[in-house]
């Protein structure tokens, strides 16, 4: 069994009795199952404590209006603190989003009038209630050499504090009108 076609046949055989195992798997006692007419069991989605990634009720918690009313929406984070972010720097190019984690990461954006200078923007939503400490601005800065070569400087602590009060300004502006319909 030492040989390449003995090998063959041992992974074969393994993959074929793993085949063969799938087939007597049964949901039979697992929670959240019912039994169909058919005789198979299958999760029960309309059970609304169901475990499921976007937790219980599943996904139609990201339209659920009463979460959004308590600021979540359906998203991981504060609905108000991602959409007052997304909108506050919008100027800036995206380049990852993630709701459920609640960080946004911008590209590097240099602005018209220093082309020598850019900045990197990474905001982090901490929490699904809106508070003043439930955003967090991260703000990387790169200068040109004259080589050309971009190298890293010292960003003013209060750009960061700035960025994040604007959002949490914007945040209120839109909670405020929501509350307002």
């Amino acid at each position: 069994m030492r040989t390449a076609g003995g090998r063959r046949i041992l992974t074969v055989l393994t993959v074929a009795v793993a085949l063969a195992a799938c087939d007597n798997i049964s949901y039979d006692g697992v929670e959240d199952t019912i039994r169909t007419p058919e005789g198979r069991s299958e999760p029960d989605i309309d059970d609304p404590n169901r475990q499921t990634v976007f937790g219980p009720g599943g996904i139609s918690n990201l339209f659920d209006r009463g979460r959004a009313e308590d600021g979540g929406g359906g998203l991981g984070v504060n609905a108000f603190l991602w959409r007052a972010s997304l909108d506050t720097l919008a100027f800036l190019p995206p380049l990852s989003a993630d709701p459920l984690g609640g960080i946004v990461i911008y590209d590097w954006y240099t602005p018209p009038e220093t082309a020598g200078e850019r900045f990197k923007v990474t905001v982090y939503i901490l929490d699904t209630r809106l508070r003043a400490d439930g955003v967090r601005v991260q703000v990387n800065r790169q200068l040109r050499s004259a080589d050309g070569v971009w190298y890293e400087t010292a960003v003013v602590e209060e750009t960061a504090r700035a960025l994040e009060d604007a959002i949490l300004t914007r945040a209120r502006q839109m909670r405020i009108a929501y509350l307002g319909q």
